[in-house]
Formats: structure tokens, C-alpha cells, sequence
């Protein structure tokens, strides 16, 4: 599994460039607010959820956006309502801790064993802000980069409109 120094390591191999902000640790959106006015560009959360059948997927949100679970279950074509995914698994699948959660640890997943669906609106941001591995940093790229390291990695994220959210027809985009 890769640490934060051999994600740095990857990206910069990549060409992508990024800026590395540690700060305490934060396992919550609410507790993240607290650093993140010192770090500008789009703020997002994670979650790590499973569907019925075990298929994972990873969605990545500004984190003043809300995501209808079940809605985007149903569009999606879920086996079930989505849940999400236990410590061990994250641990297995994602090498990160709870609180942790990052479209960064796809390095450490094999390219399409779990869907990755971000939000359109971090994509209005020049600047997006994942953790990188750790909850103790904040690693600041331009979601482009962001995309290109995930494709690079085998993930191909969807791109889903979260603020015009319909259970009938929702925008995705490759």
C-alpha cells in the first residue's frame, strides 16, 4: 500500500502538481471546516459505499452538497440501497483509515474494482482539495490533475450533477 510519500512520489511522476497543507487531524466534515478556511479551492467529502451485492463505489462531493443515498443507488443500477463500507473493507480495498477517505487512495485499488462518481461542482473549482492518505494533510491539485492521476491509476470517474439530483434523470458524464 502506498503512504503519502509514494502518492508524492506517484503524482509528481505524473507532472501533476500540488501543494501539501498539514494540519491536525480531522475525521469529520464539520471538524474539517475548522482548517479549511486557510486553504482556498473546493472543499469535498468522501464515501465508501456498497451495494447489496458487495460492487463498491466512491463518491467524491463538494462537502456542502448533499447525496441522496438511495436516489443514486437507483440510477446508478445498485444491487439494493447503498451502505457504506466497513472499516475493514476500506482498510482492504482503499488502504486508508476511517476519516481518511480520499479518491487518492485509488492508487492503491486496481483500475474498475469499485466505481468512482464525483460531483460536477468540483469541477467549477480551479483547485480541489483531497487528503492525501492521511487526515493529518491536505493536498491541493486542479481536479483535472486529479482526474488525470485516477485515469492513469485504471479509475475512470463519472461525473454526476448533485445539485440538479432527480431520482427520474440525472446529467452523468464520463
Amino acid at each position: 500500500m502506498h503512504t503519502p510519500v509514494t502518492l508524492a512520489t506517484a503524482l509528481t511522476q505524473l507532472g501533476i502538481a500540488f501543494t501539501n497543507h498539514a494540519h491536525a487531524p480531522v475525521f469529520t466534515v464539520a471538524e474539517a471546516q475548522a482548517v479549511n478556511h486557510a486553504i482556498p479551492g473546493a472543499h469535498i467529502k468522501n464515501l465508501f459505499l456498497k451495494d447489496k451485492a458487495g460492487a463498491l463505489t466512491l463518491v467524491t462531493a463538494l462537502d456542502t452538497c448533499s447525496v441522496p443515498l438511495n436516489p443514486l443507488a437507483k440510477h446508478l443500477g445498485a444491487k439494493g440501497r447503498y451502505s457504506f463500507g466497513s472499516a475493514e473493507l476500506l482498510r482492504t480495498t482503499l488502504g486508508v483509515e476511517p476519516g481518511s477517505v480520499t479518491p487518492l487512495a485509488l492508487i492503491n485499488a486496481p483500475g474498475g474494482s469499485l466505481r468512482v462518481v464525483f460531483d460536477e461542482g468540483i469541477f467549477s473549482h480551479s483547485v480541489v482539495n483531497p487528503h492525501p492518505l492521511t487526515n493529518t494533510a491536505t493536498l491541493s491539485l486542479s481536479p483535472a490533475d486529479l482526474v488525470k492521476a485516477l485515469n492513469a491509476w485504471g479509475h475512470h470517474p463519472l461525473r454526476l450533477d448533485f445539485s440538479k439530483f432527480q431520482t427520474e434523470s440525472m446529467p452523468l458524464t464520463a
